[in-house]
């Protein structure tokens, strides 16, 4: 199944748009390769509201939230994972308008670091939160007027969760499903078995919008996460054959098959083909000596 990205997109920095009935973002002015035009920021209610994902420590961005509140009680802050970009601004809101902070857990690792090993993604992670609440999945958070459902979706962070805005066919994506690309899933922060069981977890829901952590919505969600599904298996595909036409190492991998990717996102490519490998290892389709490491030499099992 193709995958087609859509990328048109206006920000609106400063401004709240509405999106959907009773939903408003906000999107933060911090473009970057892995950012695209800025981290999205919600706000759902009509008169009691909930924040999903107030961003980045910015004040700009936190007077815009702010005008977007209008005033309104603020009964809860949902967080859907911890990189820098989008839980660090939910202590300051909840210091201001008393609401308590929900999100899966703290930031974490999807597993232990092995001997010797650095965590290159450490930097992005917002060592500092802690949730008032610990949310599982399946949880409905009543809220004024309306329930939020949560969906733990594990892969692109160990902590990712989806926010349902139940009964109407909506849910807040953040960085698991983006219409303008696809999810980094790198290690240690993130695992690829994960993030495939995620996006089957998904398939299993019948929302008909996803409002993603960055960029425009995600319409017709189901076709276009079996297309998210499709393209990691290509790129597993992709890894095997570049292993059996004698590639070893990962910086030859990325050489071949990200060629036409920016520069710039080398790095991360690096460590997705990482993930892929670590999944392929536990599955028996390719091997390496001790633990699957970003340095490390691989074989076609």
């Amino acid at each position: 199944m193709s995958l087609e990205f859509d990328t048109s997109f206006s920000p609106a920095w400063g401004s709240a748009v509405p999106v959907a009935p009773d939903v408003l973002r906000v999107t933060a002015n911090n473009p970057g390769p892995f950012t695209f035009h800025g981290t999205n920021s919600y706000v759902v209610g009509r008169n009691g509201v909930v924040v999903v994902d107030p961003g980045p420590d910015d004040d700009a961005h936190y007077r815009a939230l702010l005008s977007a509140i209008a005033g309104r009680p603020v009964t809860a802050i949902f967080v859907s994972h911890t990189h820098r970009d989008h839980s660090p601004l939910a202590g300051r809101l909840k210091a201001d308008t008393g609401a308590p902070v929900l999100a899966e857990g703290p930031h974490r690792p999807a597993r232990p670091l092995f001997i010797g090993e650095t965590n290159p993604l450490d930097a992005s992670g917002d060592h500092d939160f802690v949730p008032d609440r610990h949310l599982g999945h399946g949880e409905r958070i009543a809220c004024d007027g309306f329930a939020i459902d949560v969906v733990l979706t594990p892969g692109h962070t160990a902590n990712h969760a989806c926010f349902a805005l139940a009964e109407s066919g909506i849910l807040f994506s953040a960085d698991h499903v983006m219409a303008w690309a696809t999810s980094i899933v790198a290690p240690p922060d993130g695992a690829m078995g994960d993030y495939m069981a995620s996006l089957d977890r998904l398939l299993d829901r019948d929302e008909n919008v996803y409002f993603p952590g960055h960029g425009g919505p995600v319409r017709e969600p189901a076709a276009f996460v079996r297309g998210l599904k499709a393209h990691r298996k290509m790129r597993e595909r992709a890894i095997i054959e570049r292993l059996r036409g004698g590639d070893r190492r990962i910086g030859e991998i990325v050489a071949a098959i990200y060629r036409d990717v920016d520069p710039r996102l080398h790095g991360a490519a690096g460590l997705s083909v990482l993930a892929h490998l670590e999944d392929m290892v536990g599955r028996g389709l390719a091997i390496t000596e001790g633990p699957p490491a970003i340095g490390g030499v691989f074989e076609p099992a």
